[in-house]
């Protein structure tokens, strides 16, 4: 069975950590069936830091008995509401009495800023589980009235069994995104991390079974996307199968739920998102704003903004504010106080981004600032401004995953509402106005699930997050 034993010496986080990396079913560690590892990686070295289990189609079927059994036995509608509220808001209480250690294991693992996974992706985790928690005995029907002499009612009822996989770039928030709401209406689950960044979901079994879930509710395969993945997504015994990643991947895993049982599918997938300044928008919020909203997360997001339009207006002044501030933001050891980005999750990444970079470059976009690796270990991008770009450009059509944005000018409303609209994806917009009226007329003619006005990046539990087209 491997283990992960690890000593941090920062400044930031100074202690020990030790838990196993088996396959978590039932309840407990295992090995896979095979008995084969996956070596993990930090992305800030390039260094292998251990080795999880690598599960296998026979390792899910397991997983997937355990599941079944715990909601019929355990879980589901043996359970009431209220008692599995308690225990996730239990699971949320643990996760923040754990969550400079969790914080630094998500840190290792995918290469975020310490300070940042310990504010944002840890906190935001344990808000998720206590969010539903206090809806977990909230869930009811309908009376309806048929005629004088009948009534016809309806419930909401778990599904059962249902698959989870979800993506390397915010490990521990998408396993809560995930968990919560299938845990909270009573469903049982198999989950499937990235086995880039497994090592927060693996510690995180230890707090499910120390808040009292029964076994078998939560099921974690660690494991590749063509085989684990692939047979959670084809399970003929899971009633659903929710799904965060590219939209590649998506439309397999759409194809593979429609030719086994026709399972229910979740999918969240891909963007990129246009990120509007008009010209009366207060400019310095703006610029700190527009590169939160790329840069955050070393531009690791679905909803990154990575098309920013400027007013014609304000385009120069926007454009030189911009470039000082992102000179600003430290790019180095995610351990760092001062850090803000740290490394792209792998070398695959980092290999992709760069040509991305190379493609705006031979298509005749300007690099304004940025535009090569940074440092000579690890997996770093330089945050990356490319000018003069046109819209048939693949830096303008298609989502890169990193610190990359294109800065782009536009004339009035009609003319952002056409270029912001050009697009597969319609994930998340903002629009930047002191006048609130044009900034909502805007925001309300985005295809875009999401449209932050004079921000960017803001999550709440309470906010649905999802969106139009791809």
């Amino acid at each position: 069975m491997p283990t992960f034993t690890h000593q941090f010496d920062t400044k930031t986080y100074n202690k020990s950590v030790s838990f196993e990396t088996g396959l978590f079913i039932n309840g407990k560690f295992q090995d896979g069936s095979d008995k084969t590892t996956i070596d993990v990686t930090n992305p800030s070295t390039g260094k292998v830091i251990t080795a999880i289990s690598e599960g296998t189609r026979q390792d899910v079927d397991l997983a997937v008995a355990a599941a079944q059994k715990a909601y019929e036995t355990s879980w589901g509608l043996k359970v009431p509401g209220f008692e599995r509220g308690k225990l996730l808001m239990k699971l949320a209480e643990l996760i923040e009495k754990n969550a400079e250690e969790l914080a630094a294991i998500e840190t290792l693992d995918n290469g975020k800023a310490f300070k940042i996974a310990l504010g944002f992706d840890v906190t935001e985790s344990a808000a998720v589980f206590r969010y539903y928690g206090g809806w977990a005995d909230k869930f009811s029907g309908k009376t309806i009235e048929v005629n004088d002499q009948k009534f016809g009612y309806t419930l909401h009822e778990p599904i059962g069994a249902v698959g989870c996989i979800i993506p390397w770039n915010f490990p521990l928030l998408m396993l809560s995104w995930k968990l919560g709401p299938a845990l909270a209406t009573g469903n049982t689950v198999v989950l499937k991390p990235s086995e880039l960044t497994p090592l927060s979901a693996l510690r995180m079994c230890s707090l499910i079974n120390e808040a009292g879930f029964p076994p078998g509710v939560v099921n974690i395969v660690t494991g590749y996307g063509n085989t684990v993945g692939a047979a959670i997504a084809e399970h003929p015994s899971l009633e659903k199968v929710a799904f965060t990643g590219s939209t590649l991947v998506g439309r397999s895993v759409m194809k593979a739920a429609a030719n086994s049982n026709l399972k229910k599918v979740t999918l969240e997938l891909g963007g990129k998102s246009p990120n509007i300044i008009f010209d009366d928008a207060n400019l310095d919020q703006a610029v700190k704003w527009a590169a939160f909203g790329i840069f955050f997360n070393h531009g690791q997001c679905c909803c990154a903004g990575s098309r920013v339009y400027v007013q014609a207006g304000i385009y120069d002044k926007f454009t030189k504010a911009f470039t000082e501030h992102i000179k600003t933001l430290k790019v180095g050891d995610p351990f760092a106080e001062d850090t803000f980005q740290g490394p792209q999750v792998s070398q695959t990444q980092q290999e992709r981004i760069m040509g991305y970079i190379e493609a705006g470059k031979s298509e005749g976009a300007t690099v304004h600032m940025g535009g090569d690796r940074h440092g000579d270990d690890g997996y770093f991008v330089q945050p990356t401004v490319f000018l003069d770009a046109t819209p048939d450009m693949k830096i303008v059509k298609e989502e890169i995953f990193g610190p990359v944005v294109v800065v782009s000018k536009f004339e009035d409303e009609e003319d952002i509402i056409r270029q912001a609209n050009n697009s597969m994806y319609g994930l998340a917009a903002a629009v930047f106005s002191r006048d609130i009226t044009r900034a909502l007329t805007v925001a309300n003619k985005l295809q875009a699930g999401t449209v932050w006005v004079n921000c960017y990046n803001k999550l709440n539990p309470q906010m649905p997050f999802g969106g139009y087209k791809a």
